[in-house]
């Protein structure tokens, strides 16, 4: 298959540009596999689709405010950046605007004094970059950091995408981008789930450059996933053992959930993934996804094509641009059963 497979129309209007007042209020598409047939829900309906012994797995990351602003003492030149994966303590590769003037050695002032100095860069044209003035530049983050919202909002983050730009289950920094399809849960989301006897389990993947960046050749075999830092505890690969052993269904919340469980399998530990889910491909671990809508030609659209067909995956696009779903991070779910 080829990129071009995976492109549909989509009018702009439809990108959702701020969140819904509540979490829960979002849409919800439910699309069933086997009889190809679609149905119209509000998220808050989740539970009602779901039966008692179902494992839902969620990722539980937390989005670091990683757009950071500066200027160059020497030449007044503003700069924006924005942090993608640490190699070390105040040593992070970045993607740097404007590239062509950040060249090696060059220095940006940041807010509360902090340098951030150019110290190589890549192919991709990314900058590695070394934070000075600061313990560790994640601490200063929530200061001087900007909430990293996608550039198809056409907007600047406020103070109210701090939290809704987060799911309410983040514990561990470390995104850069916020694993969507989680952001729709409450705690009576979460509550009416306990009462239907639905189990819960967490890992860990920080949402990084790999997911989004975009498939830039035709040719599939061709792009390359950047690596994704991940953990599966121990507690969550007990339940996920379980649930498979005795015939319950799991259910990953977001395709970065996805990533995680079929690159490991489910078992325990901790590392990096660059899996490039897409047509054709053996699913192992989950047997429903619940997800956002995605990109045209993104990775993560043919991650769930792979899961429900590319054919079916894309009538279903095509019924939610019909009934004006909302899309993208902030936009509204659909659940593949």
């Amino acid at each position: 298959m080829r990129a071009s497979d995976f492109d549909y129309e989509l009018p702009q209007e439809l990108i959702a540009q701020a969140p819904l007042e509540r979490r829960d209020q979002s849409r919800l598409l439910v699309l069933h596999r086997s009889s190809g047939k679609f149905e119209h829900a509000r998220f808050s309906e989740l539970p009602n689709y779901l039966r008692a012994g179902d494992l839902m797995v969620f990722n539980d990351s937390k989005v670091i405010p990683a757009r950071l602003r500066g200027s160059n003492r020497k030449t007044g030149g503003e700069f924006e950046l924005l942090l993608l994966e640490e190699v070390a303590p105040n040593d992070w590769w970045v993607m740097l605007r404007p590239g062509k003037r950040a060249r090696m050695g060059t220095e940006i002032t940041l807010p509360d004094k902090i340098i951030a100095t150019v110290i190589k860069v890549n192919a991709e044209g990314h900058r590695r970059v070394q934070f000075s003035g600061v313990s560790n530049i994640l601490d200063a983050l929530p200061t001087i950091g900007e909430t990293p919202l996608p550039p198809y909002i056409k907007r600047a983050a406020d103070a109210g995408d701090v939290e809704r730009y987060q799911t309410l289950f983040a514990r561990y920094r470390g995104s850069v981008a916020a694993p969507t399809a989680g952001l729709h849960f409450t705690p009576e989301t979460f509550q009416k789930l306990r009462d239907r006897g639905v189990k819960t389990a967490f890992v860990t993947l920080h949402v990084g450059l790999g997911t989004f960046a975009p498939v830039k050749s035709d040719n599939l075999e061709e792009h390359t996933m950047h690596e994704e830092r991940f953990v599966i505890p121990e507690e969550s690969a007990r339940a996920i053992e379980s649930a498979k052993r005795e015939g319950r269904r799991v259910i990953a919340v977001g395709t970065t959930t996805v990533r995680v469980l079929e690159s490991t399998g489910g078992n325990v530990g901790a590392g990096c993934t660059n899996i490039f889910i897409h047509p054709p491909f053996e699913f192992k671990i989950i047997d429903a996804l619940l997800t956002n809508f995605h990109l045209p030609r993104s990775t993560l659209l043919m991650l769930v094509s792979a899961f429900a067909g590319r054919e079916l995956i894309l009538s279903a696009y095509a019924e939610a641009v019909r009934q004006r779903y909302r899309f993208f991070s902030y936009g509204d779910a659909m659940l593949i059963l």
